[in-house]
């Protein structure tokens, strides 16, 4: 078996019997395409031409500096689509609009709606595609505002900044979830520039169903307040008073590690976890999870086979350097006492991780399709589970493929 899991988890054949085994899977980290009129149509007409609008012109070239974007339109060639926002220029991009696509054709070239698979930013299409997937129910990440809407962020002007996060949670509720029959689970940004905004937005949500919430993994790579200054204090109480999960995406500190500037973009690809594993090092000595021991936190596309070093070393650096490295001041207890309360990560290509699983925790964890990025595993996704966990228990698999995020989000769902 061991063997088996290490093949492409999207063509290497699978047994029937197996496959048979794998439910319907709770999607918790999949990513969509916003449509054209997300803010055209909601944003007071005052602000309609600062606010992001789609603009057709010619591609350019596209630098990117750490998960930063540097880019302008061309002057010559077709056009392609891009979001204008108080006059950044963003493209469209065919690797965040993959599925579908053979890799060799996947690049960060320009493109336009007509361009990607329609489920990437339909609703109905989106449905059929998961059914394709054997997805019964997807939580979808932002694409243009970021991973946690550091775009808004950026912005200039701070009261149309929080009317398009606004805005965007509104689409997100009524429109991309409240047309889907239930199949499509909210996920809501924050105004980050302000914690009380921040929490007072949990709460306008929550109080109309929503249970997740996207945040930086590493506030402080934002040039924001880190995890250990308590200003976050009331944001997090928010979450934990309404259930809201705080979920954090690979790439939401926006700065991702880095060995040099003349290293490939494999490089970052392959260690860009390591914002995830710092990330949860600092939720657990920094007492948030101490002080708030109802907050729920959830790491996306981080993968799990890094975790047991990690609790690991937490828990020895917690007892054998207490005399010098503060790390008892605000973690009275074990460091991985906390993450095995409180944190769950996702996983879609991890045959390491399964194997670690009596370490990992199968409470823990739970499974993602990365629709529709070329990482992804669309539109086998269940064979890609069974590869990697349809030995086990069927009660484990079943936590991982669904039970699990049903717990986390409060979902009520049917089996079939």
């Amino acid at each position: 078996m061991a063997d088996q899991m290490t093949l492409d988890p999207v063509e290497a054949p699978v047994d029937e019997s197996v496959l048979a085994r794998i439910p319907k899977l709770i999607d918790v980290d999949a990513h969509v395409v916003e449509p054209p009129d997300v803010w055209t149509s909601r944003l007071p007409a005052r602000y309609r031409e600062e606010g992001p609008r789609i603009v057709h012109a010619p591609a350019g070239e596209v630098k990117l500096a750490g998960a930063t974007y540097i880019e302008q339109p061309g002057t010559e060639g077709p056009d392609v689509a891009w979001w204008v926002y108080e006059g950044r220029w963003t493209s469209l991009k065919r690797y965040i609009a993959a599925a579908g696509v053979p890799a060799d054709e996947v690049s960060m070239a320009g493109i336009t709606f007509d361009d990607m698979r329609p489920g990437c930013w339909k609703v109905a299409d989106r449905i059929a595609d998961m059914d394709i997937n054997g997805v019964q129910a997807q939580l979808c990440f932002p694409n243009y505002p970021r991973f946690c809407g550091q775009i808004f962020l950026w912005g200039r002007d701070k009261e149309l900044a929080k009317l398009c996060v606004e805005a965007y949670n509104d689409w997100m509720v009524e429109q991309w979830c409240g047309t889907s029959g239930g199949r499509l689970l909210p996920l809501c940004l924050v105004p980050l520039w302000d914690v009380n905004l921040a929490a007072a937005e949990v709460r306008r949500n929550a109080a109309r169903g929503v249970r997740a919430v996207a945040f930086s993994e590493l506030p402080a790579y934002l040039d924001l307040p880190s995890l250990h200054s308590g200003y976050w204090d009331p944001f997090f109480a928010a979450c934990a008073e309404t259930g809201t999960v705080i979920a954090m995406h690979i790439g939401s500190g926006t700065k991702t590690p880095q060995t040099s500037a003349d290293a490939p973009e494999a490089v970052n690809a392959t260690i860009i976890f390591g914002n995830s594993a710092a990330s949860l090092v600092d939720f657990m000595f920094s007492g948030v999870l101490h002080r708030f021991p109802d907050l729920k936190l959830l790491y996306a596309e981080a993968q799990i086979g890094w975790i047991p070093y990690v609790l690991d070393r937490a828990d020895d650096v917690w007892l054998t350097h207490r005399g010098w490295a503060h790390g008892q001041d605000n973690c009275p207890e074990p460091p991985s006492t906390y993450y095995r309360r409180q944190v769950y990560s996702c996983f879609f290509k991890d045959a390491v991780g399964v194997s670690l699983l009596d370490r990992v925790g199968v409470d823990n964890i739970v499974f993602e399709t990365d629709y529709p990025h070329q990482d992804g595993t669309w539109p086998a996704s269940r064979e890609a589970a069974a590869r990697q966990f349809g030995h086990l228990p069927q009660d484990q698999i079943n936590k991982i493929a669904r039970d699990n995020a049903a717990k986390l989000l409060g979902l009520s769902l049917p089996a079939d």
